[in-house]
């Protein structure tokens, strides 16, 4: 191996540290032209991709791909606003792990109650709520990959030697890889939830129509 497991941890741990998201007063309170968006979410995200120096956080077609799917309402003489990079920022972190549908069936409740209200709680109010969870969450994040890491290395005691190390990298990958596919299956469950509710609320609101 190249890498020793005890240096693995540590770059694991050391990375999460260094991921942060954007704060709400980061965003500018103007609105932008398309290129200006896909310039400030490069410049905030970008270490948070694979390969900073190559991987796009978000492009064009990627910006007109999410209107046209309806998560993102239609820009407003072709600017953006606050929000709209707040709708952003939730769909990047969420286009790794759900499909377009999901999402759009997770936001449509948020865009349609919360974007560009004009009551004091609004979407900017359930963005902040939630990023605040980071610190917290990363905290116990780490507690939680410190044990399966420690579980790892005592798996395949006996195997080869020259394998071994290998094998518990190996298990430690699978552990962490369990964990988020078991995520997966509970978000992707609660988002069918949400979909049978507004589809059982949508009956009935059609049933009481004269």
């Amino acid at each position: 191996m190249t890498i020793k497991t005890e240096d693995l941890l540590n770059s694991i741990l050391e990375s999460l540290d260094r991921v942060t998201y954007i704060k709400s007063e980061d965003i500018p309170n103007i609105d932008l032209y398309m290129d200006q968006v896909t310039t400030f979410m490069q410049s905030r995200l970008k270490r948070t991709t694979r390969n900073p120096e190559e991987d796009k956080i978000l492009t064009k077609t990627m910006i007109n791909n999410y209107a046209k799917n309806n998560l993102l309402p239609p820009p407003y003489k072709k600017k953006y606003s606050k929000e709209h990079i707040m709708l952003l920022v939730f769909i990047y972190y969420y286009k790794g792990i759900l499909s377009i549908n999901d999402i759009q069936e997770l936001l449509a409740p948020i865009t349609d109650k919360f974007f560009n209200t004009e009551e004091a709680f609004d979407l900017e109010t359930i963005y902040e709520t939630v990023f605040g969870l980071e610190k917290s969450q990363t905290d116990a994040m780490k507690k939680d990959i410190i044990e399966k890491f420690r579980i790892a290395k005592g798996t395949f005691q006996d195997a080869p030697e020259d394998s071994q190390e290998f094998l518990q990298i190996f298990s430690f990958i699978c552990m962490l890889g369990f964990d988020v596919y078991m995520k997966k299956l509970l978000i992707e469950k609660m988002i069918d939830g949400f979909h049978d509710s507004r589809r059982s609320g949508g009956r009935e609101k059609s049933e009481e129509c004269p």
